[in-house]
Protein backbone atom coordinates (compact mmCIF):
# COMPACT_ATOMS: atom_id res chain seq x y z
CA UNK A 1 0.00 0.00 0.00
CA UNK A 2 1.38 3.82 -1.02
CA UNK A 3 0.22 6.66 0.10
CA UNK A 4 -2.04 6.70 -3.58
CA UNK A 5 -4.24 4.25 -1.75
CA UNK A 6 -5.49 6.45 0.92
CA UNK A 7 -8.57 8.49 1.25
CA UNK A 8 -8.53 9.98 4.50
CA UNK A 9 -8.71 6.45 6.23
CA UNK A 10 -10.59 4.68 3.42
CA UNK A 11 -9.58 2.66 0.86
CA UNK A 12 -10.09 5.28 -1.79
CA UNK A 13 -12.79 3.55 -4.28
CA UNK A 14 -13.30 4.77 -7.43
CA UNK A 15 -17.03 6.70 -6.45
CA UNK A 16 -14.84 8.67 -2.88
CA UNK A 17 -13.24 11.78 -3.35
CA UNK A 18 -9.32 11.71 -3.11
CA UNK A 19 -6.87 13.43 -0.67
CA UNK A 20 -3.38 11.63 -1.40
CA UNK A 21 -1.49 14.78 -1.62
CA UNK A 22 -2.38 16.08 2.30
CA UNK A 23 -0.09 13.69 3.57
CA UNK A 24 3.22 14.26 1.97
CA UNK A 25 3.46 18.16 2.82
CA UNK A 26 5.84 19.33 5.38
CA UNK A 27 3.33 20.03 8.22
CA UNK A 28 -0.85 19.85 8.46
CA UNK A 29 -1.33 23.20 7.15
CA UNK A 30 -2.71 21.82 3.59
CA UNK A 31 -4.28 18.64 5.70
CA UNK A 32 -6.74 21.48 7.70
CA UNK A 33 -7.54 23.49 5.46
CA UNK A 34 -8.72 20.74 2.28
CA UNK A 35 -10.50 18.71 5.41
CA UNK A 36 -12.00 21.91 7.37
CA UNK A 37 -14.37 23.15 4.93
CA UNK A 38 -15.89 19.30 4.50
CA UNK A 39 -16.35 19.32 8.53
CA UNK A 40 -14.13 16.62 8.91
CA UNK A 41 -14.34 16.11 12.90
CA UNK A 42 -13.59 12.25 13.72
CA UNK A 43 -10.36 13.60 15.61
CA UNK A 44 -12.91 15.90 17.57
CA UNK A 45 -15.22 12.92 18.43
CA UNK A 46 -12.36 10.79 19.92
CA UNK A 47 -10.36 13.23 21.75
CA UNK A 48 -12.77 12.23 24.72
CA UNK A 49 -12.55 9.08 24.24
CA UNK A 50 -9.42 8.01 23.86
CA UNK A 51 -9.15 10.30 27.75
CA UNK A 52 -11.26 8.18 29.04
CA UNK A 53 -9.63 4.84 27.58
CA UNK A 54 -6.43 5.92 28.99
CA UNK A 55 -7.58 6.66 32.23
CA UNK A 56 -10.11 3.21 32.19
CA UNK A 57 -6.96 1.06 31.03
CA UNK A 58 -4.44 3.14 33.45
CA UNK A 59 -1.65 4.22 31.50
CA UNK A 60 0.46 6.65 32.88
CA UNK A 61 2.45 9.11 31.83
CA UNK A 62 6.25 9.48 30.98
CA UNK A 63 6.73 9.21 34.59
CA UNK A 64 4.81 6.48 36.01
CA UNK A 65 5.57 5.27 39.19
CA UNK A 66 9.52 4.35 39.76
CA UNK A 67 10.35 6.96 36.48
CA UNK A 68 9.57 4.37 33.95
CA UNK A 69 7.43 4.26 31.46
CA UNK A 70 4.68 1.91 31.84
CA UNK A 71 1.81 2.11 29.22
CA UNK A 72 1.91 3.46 25.78
CA UNK A 73 -0.86 4.71 23.22
CA UNK A 74 -0.13 3.22 19.73
CA UNK A 75 -1.99 5.41 17.05
CA UNK A 76 -1.94 4.15 13.83
CA UNK A 77 -2.23 5.63 10.67
CA UNK A 78 -1.26 8.90 13.14
CA UNK A 79 -1.02 11.39 10.20
CA UNK A 80 0.30 14.61 11.34
CA UNK A 81 -0.25 13.48 15.12
CA UNK A 82 -3.47 15.31 15.62
CA UNK A 83 -4.92 12.40 17.78
CA UNK A 84 -1.61 12.76 20.25
CA UNK A 85 -2.00 16.83 20.55
CA UNK A 86 -5.41 16.48 20.92
CA UNK A 87 -4.65 13.73 23.70
CA UNK A 88 -2.20 15.34 25.64
CA UNK A 89 -2.90 19.13 25.64
CA UNK A 90 -5.71 21.31 26.38
CA UNK A 91 -6.68 21.91 22.53
CA UNK A 92 -9.88 21.31 20.83
CA UNK A 93 -10.07 20.49 17.30
CA UNK A 94 -11.54 23.74 16.14
CA UNK A 95 -8.46 25.59 17.95
CA UNK A 96 -6.63 23.84 15.72
CA UNK A 97 -8.35 24.39 12.79
CA UNK A 98 -8.19 27.81 13.28
CA UNK A 99 -4.36 27.79 14.10
CA UNK A 100 -3.22 25.70 11.38
CA UNK A 101 -5.66 27.75 8.63
CA UNK A 102 -4.81 31.18 10.53
CA UNK A 103 -3.35 34.31 8.38
CA UNK A 104 -0.44 34.03 10.64
CA UNK A 105 0.07 30.58 10.17
CA UNK A 106 -0.11 31.10 6.24
CA UNK A 107 2.93 33.38 6.66
CA UNK A 108 5.74 31.25 8.37
CA UNK A 109 7.86 28.32 6.78
CA UNK A 110 7.49 24.90 7.67
CA UNK A 111 10.49 25.55 10.37
CA UNK A 112 8.70 28.97 11.41
CA UNK A 113 5.75 26.75 12.36
CA UNK A 114 7.31 23.57 14.04
CA UNK A 115 9.84 26.41 16.29
CA UNK A 116 5.87 28.14 16.85
CA UNK A 117 4.38 24.53 17.57
CA UNK A 118 7.07 23.65 19.89
CA UNK A 119 6.47 26.44 22.10
CA UNK A 120 2.07 26.19 21.59
CA UNK A 121 1.80 22.78 22.54
CA UNK A 122 4.60 23.24 25.71
CA UNK A 123 2.00 25.71 26.71
CA UNK A 124 -0.67 23.66 26.54
CA UNK A 125 0.31 19.92 28.22
CA UNK A 126 -1.34 18.27 30.19
CA UNK A 127 -0.05 16.82 33.19
CA UNK A 128 -1.81 13.44 32.89
CA UNK A 129 -0.02 13.59 29.15
CA UNK A 130 0.94 9.94 28.03
CA UNK A 131 2.97 8.25 25.93
CA UNK A 132 2.02 8.15 22.00
CA UNK A 133 4.01 6.56 19.40
CA UNK A 134 2.61 7.16 15.44
CA UNK A 135 2.72 4.66 12.87
CA UNK A 136 1.88 5.51 9.34
CA UNK A 137 3.17 5.11 5.72
CA UNK A 138 3.65 9.12 5.29
CA UNK A 139 6.79 9.51 6.09
CA UNK A 140 6.65 13.81 5.81
CA UNK A 141 3.48 13.64 8.35
CA UNK A 142 5.59 11.70 10.83
CA UNK A 143 8.47 13.93 10.51
CA UNK A 144 6.21 16.68 11.12
CA UNK A 145 4.51 15.27 14.56
CA UNK A 146 8.26 14.12 15.64
CA UNK A 147 9.74 17.40 15.19
CA UNK A 148 6.96 19.78 16.64
CA UNK A 149 7.25 17.04 19.86
CA UNK A 150 3.57 15.34 19.33
CA UNK A 151 5.21 11.97 19.16
CA UNK A 152 7.70 10.08 21.60
CA UNK A 153 8.36 7.67 18.64
CA UNK A 154 7.43 7.30 14.62
CA UNK A 155 7.66 4.35 12.66
CA UNK A 156 7.07 5.05 8.76
CA UNK A 157 6.09 1.65 8.10
CA UNK A 158 3.51 -0.62 5.91
CA UNK A 159 2.88 -3.12 8.30
CA UNK A 160 0.45 -4.77 5.29
CA UNK A 161 3.22 -5.58 2.97
CA UNK A 162 6.48 -6.26 5.27
CA UNK A 163 6.87 -7.21 9.00
CA UNK A 164 7.66 -4.83 11.28
CA UNK A 165 10.92 -3.52 11.85
CA UNK A 166 12.84 -4.49 15.36
CA UNK A 167 12.55 -0.98 16.28
CA UNK A 168 8.89 -1.08 16.10
CA UNK A 169 8.39 -4.31 17.55
CA UNK A 170 10.32 -2.98 20.92
CA UNK A 171 8.28 0.04 20.57
CA UNK A 172 4.62 -2.26 20.77
CA UNK A 173 5.91 -4.49 23.38
CA UNK A 174 4.66 -1.99 25.85
CA UNK A 175 1.29 -0.73 23.88
CA UNK A 176 -2.00 -0.51 26.28
CA UNK A 177 -4.07 1.37 23.59
CA UNK A 178 -4.31 1.22 20.07
CA UNK A 179 -6.46 4.25 18.67
CA UNK A 180 -7.56 4.22 15.04
CA UNK A 181 -9.41 7.17 13.55
CA UNK A 182 -8.61 7.37 10.06
CA UNK A 183 -7.25 4.04 8.76
CA UNK A 184 -9.62 1.26 9.63
CA UNK A 185 -10.99 0.67 5.96
CA UNK A 186 -7.24 0.28 4.07
CA UNK A 187 -6.55 -1.78 6.86
CA UNK A 188 -6.67 -4.98 7.40
CA UNK A 189 -5.69 -8.39 10.78
CA UNK A 190 -1.68 -8.39 9.02
CA UNK A 191 -1.32 -4.96 10.69
CA UNK A 192 -2.77 -6.14 13.97
CA UNK A 193 -0.88 -8.99 13.88
CA UNK A 194 2.12 -7.36 13.66
CA UNK A 195 2.03 -5.31 15.96
CA UNK A 196 0.43 -7.31 18.45
CA UNK A 197 2.42 -10.30 18.50
CA UNK A 198 5.09 -7.89 19.45
CA UNK A 199 3.08 -6.83 22.65
CA UNK A 200 3.98 -7.98 26.13
CA UNK A 201 0.15 -8.30 27.04
CA UNK A 202 -3.12 -8.16 24.37
CA UNK A 203 -3.81 -4.29 24.06
CA UNK A 204 -7.19 -2.61 23.65
CA UNK A 205 -8.15 -1.72 20.42
CA UNK A 206 -10.53 1.17 19.66
CA UNK A 207 -11.03 2.10 16.14
CA UNK A 208 -13.66 4.72 14.44
CA UNK A 209 -14.50 2.75 11.18
CA UNK A 210 -16.48 3.93 8.61
CA UNK A 211 -20.00 2.49 7.70
CA UNK A 212 -19.10 1.88 3.92
CA UNK A 213 -16.79 -1.00 4.68
CA UNK A 214 -16.64 -4.32 7.13
CA UNK A 215 -14.53 -4.39 10.24
CA UNK A 216 -15.27 -8.15 10.12
CA UNK A 217 -11.75 -9.17 8.70
CA UNK A 218 -10.02 -7.09 11.36
CA UNK A 219 -12.11 -8.28 14.24
CA UNK A 220 -11.39 -11.85 13.48
CA UNK A 221 -8.06 -11.65 13.51
CA UNK A 222 -7.67 -9.56 17.06
CA UNK A 223 -9.98 -12.46 18.42
CA UNK A 224 -7.02 -15.01 17.59
CA UNK A 225 -5.46 -12.70 20.00
CA UNK A 226 -7.78 -13.12 22.80
CA UNK A 227 -9.37 -9.98 22.32
CA UNK A 228 -13.20 -9.21 22.06
CA UNK A 229 -14.66 -6.61 19.29
CA UNK A 230 -17.99 -5.00 20.59
CA UNK A 231 -19.46 -1.95 18.07
CA UNK A 232 -21.21 0.51 19.84
CA UNK A 233 -24.75 0.38 18.35
CA UNK A 234 -25.94 3.60 20.74
CA UNK A 235 -24.95 6.23 17.94
CA UNK A 236 -22.24 6.85 15.36
CA UNK A 237 -20.12 9.66 14.39
CA UNK A 238 -20.04 12.24 11.76
CA UNK A 239 -16.68 11.56 9.50
CA UNK A 240 -16.82 14.59 6.91
CA UNK A 241 -19.39 16.04 4.38
CA UNK A 242 -19.62 14.54 0.64
CA UNK A 243 -17.89 15.98 -1.86
CA UNK A 244 -20.39 15.51 -4.61
CA UNK A 245 -23.57 13.60 -5.07
CA UNK A 246 -21.86 10.32 -6.52
CA UNK A 247 -20.17 10.17 -3.06
CA UNK A 248 -24.00 10.81 -1.21
CA UNK A 249 -25.03 7.75 -3.47
CA UNK A 250 -22.11 5.73 -2.70
CA UNK A 251 -22.44 5.77 0.85
CA UNK A 252 -25.99 5.41 1.30
CA UNK A 253 -25.91 2.04 -0.88
CA UNK A 254 -23.05 0.67 0.95
CA UNK A 255 -24.54 1.01 3.99
CA UNK A 256 -27.91 -0.16 3.36
CA UNK A 257 -25.59 -3.39 1.95
CA UNK A 258 -23.79 -4.13 4.98
CA UNK A 259 -27.25 -4.38 6.79
CA UNK A 260 -27.10 -0.54 8.50
CA UNK A 261 -29.64 2.28 8.22
CA UNK A 262 -28.30 5.82 6.49
CA UNK A 263 -31.47 7.24 7.92
CA UNK A 264 -30.45 10.29 9.46
CA UNK A 265 -26.64 9.60 8.81
CA UNK A 266 -25.29 9.14 5.52
CA UNK A 267 -28.67 10.55 4.14
CA UNK A 268 -27.97 13.72 6.04
CA UNK A 269 -24.91 14.52 3.47
CA UNK A 270 -22.22 13.30 5.57
CA UNK A 271 -19.99 9.98 5.84
CA UNK A 272 -20.65 8.59 9.37
CA UNK A 273 -18.15 6.33 11.54
CA UNK A 274 -19.08 3.48 14.57
CA UNK A 275 -16.54 3.01 17.18
CA UNK A 276 -15.83 -0.80 17.15
CA UNK A 277 -13.46 -1.35 20.83
CA UNK A 278 -11.77 -4.88 21.03
CA UNK A 279 -10.50 -5.85 24.45
CA UNK A 280 -8.98 -9.08 26.42
CA UNK A 281 -12.10 -11.36 26.95
CA UNK A 282 -11.93 -11.48 30.56
CA UNK A 283 -12.05 -7.67 30.71
CA UNK A 284 -15.17 -7.56 28.20
CA UNK A 285 -16.80 -10.11 30.08
CA UNK A 286 -16.49 -8.10 33.40
CA UNK A 287 -17.74 -4.72 32.18
CA UNK A 288 -19.95 -3.69 29.54
CA UNK A 289 -19.10 -1.85 26.66
CA UNK A 290 -21.66 0.88 27.60
CA UNK A 291 -20.18 1.70 30.91
CA UNK A 292 -16.76 1.84 29.85
CA UNK A 293 -17.63 4.03 27.13
CA UNK A 294 -19.77 6.62 29.13
CA UNK A 295 -17.42 6.41 32.64
CA UNK A 296 -16.04 9.87 33.18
Amino acid sequence: MTAAHRNHGTCAPARMTRFDDIYTQPDPRPYFRTLGPLDYRTPHYAQGLFRRLVHHIGIPGPTGRGGDRQGTVLDICCSYGINAALLNHHVTWDELHARYTSPQAARWTTAELIEADLAYYAARRRTDAVPVIGLDIAAPALAYARAAGLLDAAFAENLETAPPTPALRRAAGDVRLNTVTGGASFLSARTFHALLDSTERPPWVAAFVLRTGSYGDIAIGLAEHGLVTEKDTARTYPQRRFTDARERQYAIAAVTAAGDDPHGAESGGHFHTALHLSRPAVEAAAEPLHTVLRAP
